[in-house]
Parts: structure tokens; C-alpha cells; sequence
């Protein structure tokens, strides 16, 4: 069986970090390219399902969009 996750995946100056939605807990990816970040979360997506089974998981609801938005707060 497979599950399809949405994953954020964000450009920095040392290279890529990617994470996924929908799950409990800290996972984490990271790469010199897109691909290789992508490649790795998917690994640590894995990893955590096996490890933790489906507790793994939020909740039954499946995450329809993802959005990336930006505002500003007084610091």
C-alpha cells in the first residue's frame, strides 16, 4: 500500500531541507539539490512509519492543500 504525503521543501544558502505534512513527530530531509532533499525525506518518511507505525500518523484526515504564506509581527 502506498500513502501520498505533501512535502515542504525549503532553498537555503548550504543546500535543501525537506519535511513532510501530516505526520507526528520530527522529520527531516536535506540534500545539496531538490532531489537528493527529496530523496532523503522520503528515506526518513520510511524509517519513521516503520519505527513508530500508525501512531506515526496525525489523524485520519488527508491534507487537501498546503499553502505558504507570509505576515509580519512587531519583535
Amino acid at each position: 500500500m502506498q500513502k501520498q504525503f505533501k512535502i515542504v521543501i525549503e532553498k537555503h544558502t548550504e543546500g535543501y531541507v525537506a519535511y513532510p505534512l501530516g505526520l507526528k513527530g520530527v522529520i527531516v530531509g536535506q540534500g545539496d539539490t531538490y532531489e537528493e532533499a527529496l530523496t532523503d525525506v522520503k528515506s526518513a518518511i520510511c524509517f519513521h512509519i516503520e519505527t513508530f507505525g500508525r501512531d506515526a500518523f496525525q489523524n485520519d484526515d488527508s491534507i487537501l492543500e498546503a499553502f505558504v504564506a507570509e505576515t509580519k509581527v512587531a519583535i
